[in-house]
Order: C-alpha cells, then sequence, then structure tokens
C-alpha cells in the first residue's frame, strides 16, 4: 500500500517521519501575515494645510524600515523555501525547529516599528538602542536556522537523495555568519554610529539573498 500524501515511506525503526507539505502550507502562511503586518504602522502623518509634503519627508525613516524588514523577510521566505526544498520528509523535532524559524519571523514587525520611531522621532541614544534591538533579533532568528541545518546532517535519511550531508554540513557557515555579523553590527550601531550598525544589518540581508539557494561550493573549498 503507498503512502499517504503527507507521510513519507520508512522502516518501522526511527522517529515518524511526514510529508512536508503541511508545514510549507504553515509556514508560508505565517509569512505572508508577516510581511502584511508591516504595513499596519506606516500612517498617513499629522499635518496643517500645506504641509503634508513636508510631513510625508518627516515619515521617511518609517518608510525606509518598512522597506528594509520587507526585503529582509522576503529573503527569509526565499530563503526559507529553498531549505525545505533540501527535504524530502520532516519529524516532530523538525518541525518544533521550524517553529523556531517562524517565532524569529514573526517578531520582526516589533523591532521595525521600534526603529522607524527611533530614527523619526527619538535622538541618537534612542536611534542606539532600536539599531541594537533589531541586529539582536536578527542575529537571534539565526540559531533555528544553525539547529536545523545541524539537525538534518545528523538525519540524512530526511534529505532528497540529490542532497549529500556534507552539502548541509557547509550550509551550517550561513547561520553562523549571521549570528556572528549581526551581533557585530548590533555593537557597531551601539558603540560607534547607530547609521554603521543599520548599514552593516543591510549588508547582511544582502548576503542572505545573494546565497539563498545555498553556498557556492568554491567558498566552502578547503
Amino acid at each position: 500500500m503507498s503512502a499517504a500524501p503527507d507521510e513519507v515511506e520508512q522502516p518501522d525503526a526511527g522517529p515518524r517521519v511526514s510529508g512536508t507539505g503541511r508545514m510549507t502550507a504553515f509556514s508560508d502562511g505565517v509569512f505572508a501575515i508577516v510581511i502584511t503586518l508591516l504595513v499596519i504602522d506606516l500612517r498617513v502623518p499629522e499635518y496643517h494645510e500645506g504641509e503634508l509634503l513636508s510631513g510625508l519627508l518627516g515619515e521617511g525613516a518609517s518608510y525606509l524600515a518598512f522597506v528594509v524588514s520587507f526585503v529582509y523577510i522576503g529573503v527569509l521566505w526565499l530563503n526559507h523555501h529553498a531549505l525545505l526544498r533540501l527535504i524530502r520528509g520532516t519529524t516532530l523535532t523538525l518541525s518544533w525547529i521550524n517553529l523556531g524559524i517562524l517565532f524569529g519571523t514573526v517578531i520582526i514587525p516589533f523591532p521595525t516599528a521600534v526603529l522607524a520611531s527611533a530614527f523619526t522621532h527619538g535622538d541618537t541614544d534612542d536611534q542606539r538602542a532600536a539599531v541594537a534591538l533589531y541586529a539582536l533579533s536578527a542575529a537571534l532568528m539565526s540559531a533555528p536556522w544553525l539547529v536545523f541545518f545541524s539537525y538534518l546532517h545528523r538525519h540524512p535519511a530526511l534529505l532528497h537523495r540529490r542532497i549529500t550531508p556534507d552539502y548541509v554540513r557547509r550550509q551550517r557557515l550561513r547561520p553562523i555568519t549571521g549570528l556572528v555579523l549581526y551581533g557585530l553590527g548590533g555593537l557597531l550601531g551601539w558603540f560607534v554610529n547607530p547609521l554603521l550598525g543599520l548599514i552593516a544589518v543591510i549588508i547582511m540581508i544582502t548576503y542572505h539573498a545573494v546565497t539563498s539557494e545555498g553556498l557556492p561550493r568554491w567558498l566552502t573549498r578547503r
């Protein structure tokens, strides 16, 4: 008898393996909701007659924070999509790890709102705190991705036949880089200059966008 659509044929021993359809659908729904929630903090500014343009320009930081976070969530979705293409099935443990990834995603609107508020209405100290919070959130978000790759490396039976454990092992460098460099970006924003810290965060988002399909073999070759 063939396996059910959301189950993977497997031996009796070992953890129960299910298909990735439900994980993919649920995750895509979460990403869609989070990316939509970002726009809630975009509001028409208060203005007097004839001062709408200046009011809109005064909210420029809010618009920038929205764009950065929109792109960031989009990059996370692309990375998550590529991640799920590596596997043919999931276990209960892997599903919990995936929830950790989604948890890191759903908190993004909060540091985004803090960042927009600090750069619109706050002083330098507020901006330092906001950039540090955003960078810290991004750094902590890298942790479950590292756990995901490590789990797959230890359970190669979950991988598609074309994916090797060695390939998965090499990809752990990406979340490690995120943990370290997002953290350094937060320290840069706190101790040196908040704008430099924000630029460092944007550079890291770009890095994850470029490597969304995985690190090239030559970059991880020893």
